[in-house]
């Protein structure tokens, strides 16, 4: 019998060995267990994970290694690789290290009983020191220790001594703790600490019986990715804070799913009980995610049950002017009658949407309501990105029409150009595939960025510090910068932040069409890029059918079985909260926006109580609810079924976990007021709304080239006597879906204001600092940073309100003064 791998460039790249009398040829390079893989032999192991560097730490592999030239043990020709003591005795080699030679003949546990006995007496030191609690331990039930001490083990012990115990459990931080005595040394959470994640916060200490994973005790373990380790953890030494003692693993249902946090698309594995999602654990997509996702998509789910969860509909009751509760045939009636008598009306979905979703909400729009006026970036806005995403975002990528950027493009490029984008910060998955990338040396990275992040240092990208307003300049000059060296094999990745930078979209277009580097847009919710092509936006009809093409609206009319559709064009999400606060607009439909993410939120409470008519779709109680005419409680992404397209326009499935009877889809709720209304959608399901997609499909006709600014207006400069504000959100903050994690939100990294050496000096180099802008202030921990001169940054979302509502804009002109005493919100 022999196997060969499915894919080799050159048949002079395969070596031929011999692993338990079958023969396999397996490229240059390969390890010895990867290659009993293929035959379907599995080598024990507990330091080997095929994404991390191997080590050898465990020494469970063992195997027999003969060359050829001297008798094996059984009389075959070949050679002990290694000898140790008398002639005949061997000495075993971990598999896990030792790479597949021409003529090796490999005899596993199968084959050889040296080679078993050698694995058991590893299994029997292993086990000298490690607890036998397996009905306590949070990893009973699907422990490799376990599974393979019965396999691989020896069923008697000889130790009779006394374990090694510790004090436990120990925190590597608020949501990782350290049971010690269970630990094998396997290394694992410190490579992946190390090689992955790059934050080498843990690490093997001391030596010999004395060794054990250490922590800093100045230095927390301060990452997004932490919890990783507890899953790659091949015994019960890293727990979850939030998980430990709750339920055993053969107890738990487990669904795959899809991250809802970013817009990478990380596959998930939800594992329940009872109703009720117990942890969520990394799914294995290699061509998305890998194995790894960030703590964010792992711990953040108990937003669905926190006390402010909506549980029932609402109407405003018309004498008494409160809200009351409601059947659900009422509020859709009520719903109706409000958005009819209130006239024209306009839709604001959020990002938080299932692509079925959105496009509920966009035919609910144009067919139902007969506008354009719907946009889902509930985020600051500019006509330069809305004309970016009609011509150079929608219907590209592995499931469009037209090719796009993946993630296998970023490991292949050159060069990654980075603009108004934080990638550990804002797509966590994305970022670990560039330091990956990067650690291989195939891939260097440019950052157009106010100073050098954590993130930027762990990929050495090199930075080019960038006032807000300045991006269109850095990329004009990228174009010209020799030592940039673009081209083709470079990849430019564009942060949704480029709204707020005047021609930095039409700067980035110029820039690909002059050396041939290619384009992706990254937007930081799960349900933007599905917005895009179900088309949320006032310029775009679903499918990627412009709304200014005739044939296009009669395409679209057609499928949808209307006679036309509006040919007026929509505004964006500041024009229309402007229209309501004028009273030119009377109705809006709101589905998961939060009113402090928008542009100016004070400006938007305005707009809504000016409004005549609000209608809400949404999870939990927020302002906007307190404000509306009519609430509708929908369901979570652990309540329905969907779909998410991620940043490269891959399409990311997922079904339903639990049926909330409290709570309906956002697609159920708009078929209902379009029903009352008389003009029904043709679905109440999310399956019906992908049959009605599909039916659609994509527009075969000619894109819109929508024209970009040519030439960049000036940015906006700081007053004099101040700085320009510069701030982005952290992938741990205040966020909503965050609520109620609170072993999550301690290892959010701390707020601070960061400003150039010489600003800090000019102020005294003080402990903090306040910062002052024109709708508020704060005081925070002062910084330094490799910050262009004029410029403070502050993160988004981690005081108060956040940012946008107790500060200022991006860009907005602040003061900052010398603070003492306790940092904190002003």
């Amino acid at each position: 019998m022999t196997t060969t791998p499915q894919k080799s460039d050159q048949a002079t790249d395969l070596v031929n060995l011999t692993i338990d009398g079958v023969s396999v040829s397996v490229p240059k390079g390969t390890l010895v267990i990867r290659a009993a893989e293929q035959i379907g032999v599995e080598i024990p192991r507990f330091c080997d994970h095929p994404l991390l560097a191997p080590v050898g730490a465990c020494r469970q592999c063992l195997v027999e290694v003969w060359l050829p030239g001297r008798p094996g043990p059984d009389g075959t020709p070949g050679a002990p690789m290694q000898m140790q003591g008398p002639p005949g005795r061997m000495k075993p080699q971990a598999s896990c290290t030792l790479e597949c030679s021409e003529g090796m003949d490999v005899r596993t546990q199968v084959s050889s009983e040296g080679a078993d006995k050698a694995q058991q007496g590893i299994m029997e030191f292993l086990l000298v020191n490690h607890p036998l609690d397996c009905p306590v331990c949070d990893k009973g039930g699907e422990c490799p220790l376990q599974n393979q001490a019965m396999s691989n083990g020896r069923g008697e012990s000889r130790f009779d001594g006394t374990k090694r115990t510790y004090s436990k459990p120990i925190n590597i931080n608020a949501q990782v703790l350290l049971d010690r005595e269970r630990c094998v040394l396997c290394a694992r959470c410190t490579r992946f600490s190390e090689q992955i994640a790059g934050d080498p916060f843990i690490a093997l200490i001391e030596r010999g019986a004395l060794q054990q994973v250490g922590i800093y005790e100045k230095q927390p373990f301060e990452s997004y990715f932490a919890g990783n380790t507890i899953q790659i953890c091949p015994v019960g030494a890293l727990t979850s804070a939030d998980y430990r003692f709750r339920s055993r693993p053969f107890d738990l249902v487990s669904t795959p799913g899809v991250g809802e946090h970013d817009a990478c698309g990380a596959a998930i594995r939800v594992d329940h009980r009872r109703g009720k999602v117990m942890r969520r654990l990394s799914g294995n997509d290699p061509e998305v995610n890998e194995e790894w996702i960030s703590d964010k998509d792992r711990f953040a789910f108990h937003y669905d049950r926190t006390p402010d969860r909506l549980s029932y509909p609402m109407v405003r009751d018309a004498e008494t002017g409160d809200l009351r509760a409601a059947s659900w045939p009422e509020a859709f009636a009520v719903a109706a009658r409000g958005l009819a008598a209130a006239g024209p009306a306009a839709v604001l979905p959020g990002g938080r949407l299932t692509a079925e979703e959105a496009y509920a909400y966009s035919k609910f729009a144009r067919v139902v309501l007969g506008t354009n006026d719907i946009d889902f970036r509930a985020r600051p806005t500019s006509p330069e990105e809305t004309a970016f995403l009609a011509a150079h975002v929608v219907l590209r990528g592995p499931d469009g029409t037209e090719p796009g950027v993946t993630y296998a493009d970023l490991e292949r490029a050159k060069t990654v150009v980075l603009a108004g984008l934080e990638p550990e910060d804002e797509a966590g998955s994305i970022f670990l595939r560039l330091r990956k990338a990067n650690r291989a040396g195939k891939t260097s990275v440019i950052a157009i960025s106010p100073y050098t992040s954590r993130g930027s240092q762990k990929v050495k990208a090199r930075v080019i510090p960038t006032a807000p307003g300045d991006e269109a300049a850095a990329l004009a000059a990228l174009a010209i910068d020799s030592e940039a060296n673009l081209g083709a094999d470079t990849v430019v990745l564009l942060g949704e932040r480029l709204a707020t930078s005047a021609g930095a979209f039409a700067a980035a277009v110029a820039l690909a069409d002059s050396t041939g580097a290619r384009l992706a847009w990254v937007p930081r919710r799960a349900g933007d890029r599905g917005a895009v092509e179900a088309g949320c936006l006032p310029t775009l009809l679903p499918g990627g059918r412009p709304v200014s093409d005739a044939a296009a609206r009669v395409d679209a009319a057609a499928s949808w079985g209307v006679e036309r559709l509006p040919d007026q064009a929509g505004r964006s999400t500041e024009a229309i909260l402007a229209l309501l606060a004028q009273g030119d607009l009377g109705g809006v439909v709101f589905g998961g926006v939060d009113l402090d993410d928008l542009a100016d939120p004070e400006a938007a409470r305005q707009a809504v109580a000016a409004a005549k008519f609000v209608v809400c779709l949404e999870q939990r109680e927020t302002d906007l609810t307190r404000m509306a005419d009519v609430i509708f409680p929908v369901a979570t992404v652990a309540e329905k079924s969907g779909m998410f397209v991620n940043w490269e326009g891959r399409v990311r499935p997922f079904e339903s976990i639990f049926t909330n009877p409290q709570a309906l889809p956002d697609v159920r709720v708009l078929a209902g007021i379009a029903e009352e209304l008389g003009m029904p959608l043709g679905f109440r399901t999310p399956a019906e709304v992908r049959t009605d997609m599909t039916a659609m499909g994509p527009w075969e006709g000619t894109r819109a080239e929508v024209p970009l600014a040519a030439k960049a207006p000036a940015r906006k400069r700081a007053a004099k006597g101040a700085l320009q504000l510069a701030t982005w959100k952290q992938m741990l903050d205040h966020g909503t879906m965050q609520s109620g994690e609170a072993y999550l939100a301690a290892t959010a990294r701390p707020a601070v204001a960061r400003l150039s050496e010489s600003a800090l000096a000019e102020l005294g180099n003080p402990e903090s600092v306040t910062v002052s802008g024109p709708r508020g202030s704060m005081t925070l921990p002062a910084v330094a940073a490799d910050l262009p001169e004029g410029v403070v940054w502050v993160p988004a979302n981690n005081l108060g309100r956040g940012v946008l509502a107790e500060l200022a804009g991006p860009g907005d002109s602040v003061t900052v003064v010398a603070e003492s005493g306790k940092a904190g919100r002003a």
